[in-house]
């Protein structure tokens, strides 16, 4: 059979194409793969310094070498500093020119540990090895996941975090150390070297400032356990700052944990002395969430419940209101699911996000602020409250302030043959008449840290939300988020509110 010069033509290309590939394959380069595991040694992270003022070349020159040093940083070093040779500088911020940094770390830490170290700290021999060896040696079980040594002279204090997600809360005790596991804490307080598995980069946030707040709280969340070493790290003492560094270093930390705690979803930090540090929102910001659909607060199908800043302003507001009420002789009372948490909880109920207050409508112009919202005006009292008339129907709203608009709802009712109605029906389901009797007297119940008026009878609640709804709670719109029957809701919930948000609550019922 002889071959076309066509059919020649083709099977020499063919015959080449199979060559190149050939060699190719043989000679080609292999991509870089770092090792999943990662080699062994420790890579040490220069994370916590300030730009403007610090040690960082020298802490740098203390480890490297041995240890490979990488300099981590928002962007480029500015002042530029003069690092050792073989330092790696790590900006962490993305530009849009390039991908961050960041987003596959391993091919920048090839080390199967990682230490974070302060500024200003010298290697001490043979210290990052035994920190090493203490973490992997089983001590303190599958847990302990972090190594910690004191920078200084100071030992470094144990310390207890608790993570209330669903409450937006992280608290902070003096802690213990577990029985036959000595040095295994939850976190530590003061200055600290902290070493552990290139696991780090499998946190949601690494490598985040404050660098101690942000692994502690993060670990806290997985369980994890940290293994103090014994003994002290040497450090040079932190440089005298002018009266205006102090404050821009202040300031800078005060910036960088506000953004960690709202990174983290954390709205109320409780220290260990007590102290509170609040980081949602406040009289002269919006409120927290924004508007409500279906009945449904976007936090609930987060699996939280209302923030507690949220819950503390409903509380003032809700004190403010009625001291207004009373004192202009107003007879007002709890009403719908503000009732239900005062019979249920002494409190705001723990996912409710407003508070409602029923009122006589001939009462009205006996309070000026009422009186000038029902002629359409939107007035701001002495305390910073907007009382104005709602868009939605006749009824009043009492905001918290201008900006935050987390409001008390006031409802005019009138008696009607003996049955109070209003006005205005919006279609919940507790939007129901009732008996005037049950105002016939009011009687005094606590609900929010204050004594408020309430209907004589626990009735009303299950005439507006069914038999038994003091003792099971549920969510607002159960066809949008339900919690499940009885005191425990379903799906794993839990509905017991014992310290929620840092007070006090009397689960008891009128009795």
């Amino acid at each position: 059979m002889r071959l076309t010069p066509c059919q020649a033509v083709l099977s020499a290309a063919i015959g080449l194409n199979l060559l190149f590939l050939l060699l190719y394959w043989q000679w080609a380069p292999a991509p870089p793969a770092p090792p999943r595991r990662g080699v062994p040694g420790i890579t040490v992270l220069l994370r916590e310094f300030e730009p403007w003022d610090n040690d960082v070349p020298g802490t740098a020159r203390a480890f490297s070498p041995p240890a490979p040093v990488a300099v981590v940083t928002e962007t480029v070093l500015y002042p530029p500093l003069p690092l050792p040779p073989g330092v790696t500088v790590l900006p962490v911020r993305p530009v849009p020119e390039r991908p961050p940094p960041l987003a596959h770390p391993e091919r920048h830490v090839r080390t199967r540990h990682v230490a974070l170290v302060p500024d200003g700290t010298r290697a001490l021999p043979g210290l990052l090895e035994r920190m090493r060896d203490a973490l992997e040696d089983g001590g303190g079980g599958r847990d302990a996941r972090l190594a910690a040594a004191p920078v200084g002279t100071e030992p470094l204090r144990c310390l207890e975090l608790s993570l209330e997600a669903r409450g937006w809360t992280v608290r902070c005790g003096t802690g213990m150390l577990p029985p036959g596991c000595p040095g295994l804490c939850q976190a530590v307080e003061g200055s600290a070297v902290l070493l552990l598995h290139r696991d780090l980069f499998a946190l949601p946030f690494p490598l985040a400032r404050p660098v101690a707040t942000a692994l502690f709280i993060q670990a806290a969340f997985r369980g994890w356990k940290v293994r103090v070493v014994p003994g002290g790290v040497p450090g040079i003492p932190p440089p005298s700052l002018v009266p205006h560094q102090q404050w821009k270093a202040g300031s800078g930390l005060e910036s960088r944990r506000r953004r960690l705690m709202r990174e983290l979803g954390i709205k109320r930090e409780v220290l260990p002395d007590g102290r509170e540090r609040w980081y949602g929102c406040g009289k002269d910001t919006a409120r927290c969430f924004g508007t409500i659909h279906a009945g449904t607060p976007q936090y609930l199908l987060s699996g939280r419940w209302t923030p507690p800043c949220c819950l503390r302003a409903l509380r003032e507001t809700t004190r403010h209101v009625v001291s207004v009420l009373e004192a202009a002789g107003i007879r007002y009372w709890l009403e719908g699911g503000s009732l239900l948490g005062a019979v249920r909880l002494r409190d705001i109920i723990p996912w409710d996000y407003d508070v409602d207050l029923g009122i006589y409508k001939e009462d009205v112009g006996k309070c000026r602020w009422l009186a000038a919202a029902a002629a359409g005006e939107a007035v701001e009292d002495a305390e910073g409250f907007l009382w104005e008339k709602a868009s939605e129907g006749e009824f009043y709203r009492v905001h918290y302030s201008r900006s935050n608009r987390l409001h008390v709802d006031l409802w005019p009712f009138y008696s009607r043959g003996g049955v109070m109605t209003k006005e205005t029906w919006l279609g919940h389901r507790q939007d129901v008449e009732f008996p005037e009797r049950f105002l016939q007297p009011r009687v005094p119940l606590e609900f929010a840290g204050l004594t408020a008026m309430a209907p004589n009878s626990a009735r009303e609640s299950e005439l507006k939300f069914g038999a038994g709804a003091i003792e099971k709670p549920e969510y607002p719109n159960p066809s949008v988020k339900r919690m499940g029957g009885g005191m425990r809701g379903g799906g794993g919930e839990s509905w017991d509110t014992k310290g929620w948000d840092g007070e006090s609550q009397d689960t008891k019922g009128l009795g």
